[in-house]
């Protein structure tokens, strides 16, 4: 049996969620635009039913189960966005080994997105760095093939994991997320600083737009701003919603620095 076979029995129960040994939600937390004071769009984030954090939900998944695991993230995220009332962007992780042929394993989405009215264009698919990426080429594909269909990608926790700079070479995502290992304490850091300069750099350079995440206090928002960096998401603006979106105070939607 080839890949494509492959592919295809396993599309056919990809949506099924009840056949996993496990449930599981997510909750919300807003990235804003600091330039503008909006919330640009919404990360989901798995949760247990109870609120669990989310590594005792990934402690579950496994190598039989990942593929109906990443196919059920995808339509559980995009049924609670759609029953929250999300009108903006919404960002879903993805596991890129979980993906055997893009135009197949993505028709589930298609269908959840379409049966909720939730538009693609707002659909960012945020790629796991942490995960080992086994095929670098494959993966380029993948994000070649989202970007084609209209949807949004991302890098997330970029920095921190098994692939960097040298993916960017293969594909240029729509945003690359900044690893809060290298945000926090950034203005009293000047390795950091020169660090996160050159990403700057390089996503200016492929016309990618820079989101950093992990941002706790004003002095590490203060200091990407200084940089012409937009986009933020932390506990400093809102903690996680369990499956709600929280409120982000106006006055940190309205930064003066």
């Amino acid at each position: 049996m080839g890949l494509k076979d492959t592919a295809q029995i396993k599309c056919r129960n990809c949506g099924d969620h009840a056949r996993l040994d496990f449930d599981f939600s997510y909750a919300f937390q807003p990235i804003v635009d600091i330039d503008n004071g909006s919330i640009f769009y919404y990360e989901a984030l798995v949760r247990g039913v109870d609120n669990e954090p989310a590594g005792e939900i990934f402690q579950k998944v496994n190598q039989d189960n990942l593929y109906r695991f990443d196919q059920s993230c995808r339509v559980k995220a995009i049924d609670l966005a759609s029953r929250l009332g999300i009108d903006c962007r919404l960002n879903i992780n993805f596991f890129p080994n979980a993906v055997y042929q893009p135009e197949l394993c993505i028709r589930t989405t298609v269908a959840a997105a379409k049966a909720k009215g939730f538009p693609i264009e707002n659909i960012v698919f945020e790629v796991i760095e942490g995960e080992v990426i086994r095929d670098q080429a494959h993966l380029a594909n993948i994000i070649n093939f989202y970007k084609k269909q209209g949807f949004s990608t991302a890098i997330d926790d970029f920095g921190s994991g098994y692939a960097g700079l040298n993916l960017l070479a293969e594909y240029q995502p729509d945003y690359i997320k900044l690893d809060r290992q290298l945000v926090t304490g950034i203005h009293l850091n000047r390795a950091r600083q020169s660090i996160a300069r050159a990403v700057i750099q390089v996503c200016q350079d492929l016309h990618i737009d820079l989101l950093v995440e992990g941002v706790e206090v004003i002095s590490e928002v203060a200091w990407f701003a200084g940089q012409g960096v937009r986009l933020f998401q932390g506990n400093y603006f809102a903690e996680p919603g369990f499956e709600m979106l929280p409120d982000v105070p106006a006055e940190r939607l309205n930064i003066s620095l």
